[in-house]
């Protein structure tokens, strides 16, 4: 059976903590999935957890990235590889809520082309997580909710499901950190297609830290918060505008997990 839905996981060394995450997830996902965990190395410490999980459960493969380190090649490889005609992206870290990825996929069939998880709508919350953070998505997340309709009040949010044709036609340029869920909502308002949004509990990850570099990733978030208030384009215009696929990412990038 073709699956319905291909849940992208980018993973750096999780080790055995990938096993908690990924049975959770079987767990509560009832639509026909797939669950492609997405490592940038074969000697990755996730890959032997996801090898010995995927042995009883077709649904879970490893993939190894060759599209260059780093989350968003991660994210990026991960939505080529999928097989489905939706696209759920999740961390590993457990932050988010397993039990949603049907609900988000579920939105896409029905027509929208990005559907976030919600920390800041009602009944929404965010728990734990660097408190600067958490000030700068708020407020990104409200001021592009108002002011350029983006359709979703946490645009930043990486845990999102995306219409896969949609993501192929207007192409990802993210290179570096997550802020690929900001720029295929962006790209989607610009072209005034659908974006919807449910409520979230986002709780800070159980296991492991957290290196999420502000600093680092702020220049990308930044461009895509301000490309977002355009004036509305073609596809076409858009398309035409996509960089070409870069040079991968130098080997010695640093691939950091944050939700």
């Amino acid at each position: 059976m073709n699956p319905r839905v291909s849940v992208i996981v980018p993973v750096y060394n999780e080790g055995e903590a990938i096993v908690r995450c990924l049975e959770r997830m079987l767990r509560e996902m009832l639509l026909p999935a797939e669950v492609l965990i997405v490592h940038d190395m074969p000697e990755d410490t996730t890959v032997p957890y996801v090898e010995r999980i995927a042995r009883t459960d077709p649904r879970v493969r490893a993939v190894l990235n060759t599209y260059g380190r780093g989350p968003a090649n991660a994210i990026r490889f991960g939505i080529d590889a999928a097989r489905a005609p939706v696209a759920v992206v999740t961390m590993a870290d457990g932050c988010d809520d397993p039990r949603q990825i049907d609900e988000l996929a579920r939105l896409v069939d029905r027509g929208v082309v990005v559907a976030a998880a919600s920390r800041y709508m009602p009944g929404g919350q965010q728990v734990g997580g660097p408190r600067l953070k958490r000030m700068l998505s708020r407020w990104a997340g409200r001021s592009l909710y108002t002011f350029a309709r983006v359709g979703t009040r946490d645009a930043t949010n990486s845990f999102k499901a995306y219409d896969t044709d949609f993501v192929r036609q207007v192409g990802i340029e993210s290179r570096t950190g997550f802020e690929i869920g900001l720029e295929l909502t962006a790209k989607a308002t610009r072209l005034r297609l659908p974006v919807a949004e449910i409520p979230t509990i986002w709780l800070d990850r159980p296991l492991g830290e957290s290196h999420f570099d502000l600093g680092r990733f702020l220049p990308g978030y930044l461009r895509w918060y301000l490309f977002a208030y355009g004036r509305r384009l073609s596809r076409e215009k858009l398309t035409a505008r996509v960089r070409k696929p870069a040079v991968p990412a130098p080997r010695g990038t640093e691939f950091e997990q944050t939700a």
